[in-house]
């Protein structure tokens, strides 16, 4: 799901944990975790997000986004962790079931 700053802010209130993985279409790498992220997001719909760094640049600004990607992992709102460049399927889902647990 793409988000922007209202429907962000919605989906961290409405949700205990999230995972947004944020992007840009021009970046390779950023092209190589989306089908990762829509494989989780088949897995975990409520609890996963993407934010266009071209298109939301205040939110990627807010998060202190310097690489692209970058996945921060929210819990009650707040940052938890953030993992830069690309991971593994399993490093993602294994993070997000330890916040959802």
């Amino acid at each position: 799901m793409s988000l922007n700053t209202e429907t962000l802010e919605k989906k961290l209130k409405d949700n205990k944990v999230v995972l947004i993985d944020f992007w840009a279409a021009w970046c390779g790498p950023c092209r190589m975790l989306t089908p990762i992220m829509d494989d989780m997001e088949n897995l975990y719909p409520n609890q996963i997000g993407k934010v266009n760094v071209d298109e939301e640049r205040d939110l990627a600004a807010k998060y202190g986004v310097r690489s692209l990607p970058t996945v921060i992992f929210f819990k009650d709102g707040e940052v938890m962790e953030r993992i830069p460049g690309v991971a593994s399927k399993s490093t993602y889902v294994d993070k997000l079931k330890y916040y959802l647990n």
